[in-house]
């Protein structure tokens, strides 16, 4: 006799700009044993937008009104994809119900905030993650094979671009001076470069960075780069702008064997903005060979095939956190660690000065 699957689990969405409509939305929806079951937003468009994709989800006003629902069996997950000023309250208020979380990056406006909640999801025996979604990337996959493989032998650099060409600020909370909204490029792409780092290399024993702002009329940071020295004795080079008329290679991983040499962005984030969605059987977050990078020397090298990207890997492992108890796809303890970082390479820039971390 075939068992009745289990209900999924009804998540409640709690933004829907960007981040909400093109990342979490469609990688929710898509995740068997998870279900969209409610949204959180009061303009009128994304409404109309959030019937259009999503016609079986509810909208709700406020967030208020989706934690009410959490505390009273209606909704299972909380995902939170609103404002980075809003991550903190709503993260405290909703691991203090009880409820799962999961917060989009950065986790907080500091490390010390980030390391409050994570004791507090402790304390309650509530899982807490982050959405770190470009650990599925497909060149950062393929980079994470190849230095756990030993196919570069000892690793001693890593080098890693998130660059853009945007000279002209846009509207919106990202380009607004106070700090309370945390913009700005170094916490935004920023915070993905670190954790790359991070989770492929190690703690970090000094940061030293130049953060600035470059564009005309801006009045937060949008041009980076961090240079960390990792305890494992690997330094990372990572670069974020908003002002890169030419980008470097994405990645460049050197050792003392070969090195890994990547142009080019993952396409899954392209693909969710234009309406694609994952599907059972489908291909998914797949570069075309014209596309890969190269392993090799200069003696000697040739294309390394890109490992197709999965973001939908991160809904996959939170659903079976709620279902198993198993750990969640994203530590929250690594996004502490990676503020901290970020928080270093603020004191580096404006003292001129490297930053050596408290090894506690």
């Amino acid at each position: 006799m075939s068992s009745t699957p289990p209900p999924p689990f009804r998540v409640g969405l709690i933004g829907y700009g960007l981040a909400g409509s093109a990342f979490h939305a469609p990688l929710i929806a898509t995740t068997p044993g998870l279900r969209l079951d409610a949204v959180v937003t009061a303009n009128p468009d994304r409404r109309a937008q959030l019937h259009q994709q999503h016609p079986g989800t509810r909208p709700l006003d406020t967030p208020e009104q989706l934690l009410d629902e959490a505390v009273d069996g209606r909704i299972d997950l909380v995902v939170i994809a609103s404002p980075n000023r809003t991550h903190l309250p709503l993260a405290r208020a909703a691991i203090t119900a009880g409820l799962p979380t999961v917060v989009d990056k950065p986790l907080a406006a500091t490390s010390a905030e980030a390391a409050g909640l994570c004791t507090l999801a402790e304390q309650r025996g509530v899982l807490l993650s982050v959405f770190q979604n470009r650990r599925w990337d497909g060149d950062f996959l393929t980079a994470r094979r190849l230095v756990e493989s030993g196919a570069l032998g000892r690793v001693h650099r890593f080098e890693s671009r998130f660059e853009r060409f945007r000279p002209k600020p846009k509207p919106g909370w990202r380009e607004l001076a106070d700090p309370a909204e945390v913009g700005g490029t170094l916490y935004d792409l920023g915070s993905h470069l670190v954790d790359q780092a991070l989770t492929l290399f190690g703690p970090v024993d000094t940061v030293y960075a130049e953060v600035e702002t470059l564009r005309d009329g801006a009045v937060v940071d949008d041009d980076a780069f961090l240079a960390l020295s990792h305890a494992s004795g690997v330094r990372s080079h990572l670069w974020t702008s908003a002002l890169s008329p030419l980008g470097g290679p994405r990645l460049r991983v050197l050792g003392d064997a070969a090195g890994y040499v990547k142009y080019g962005m993952d396409p899954q984030e392209a693909e969710l903005r234009t309406g694609h969605r994952p599907a059972p059987g489908a291909t998914w977050g797949t570069e075309s060979p014209a596309s890969y990078g190269v392993l090799g020397t200069d003696e000697s090298s040739a294309p390394a095939p890109t490992a197709p990207g999965d973001y939908p890997a991160y809904y996959a492992g939170i659903a079976a956190a709620l279902a198993d108890g198993t750990p969640p796809p994203v530590d929250p303890r690594d996004a502490v660690a990676t503020l901290t970082v970020l928080e270093a390479a603020r004191a580096s820039s404006a003292t001129g000065t490297t930053v050596r971390l408290d090894a506690s």
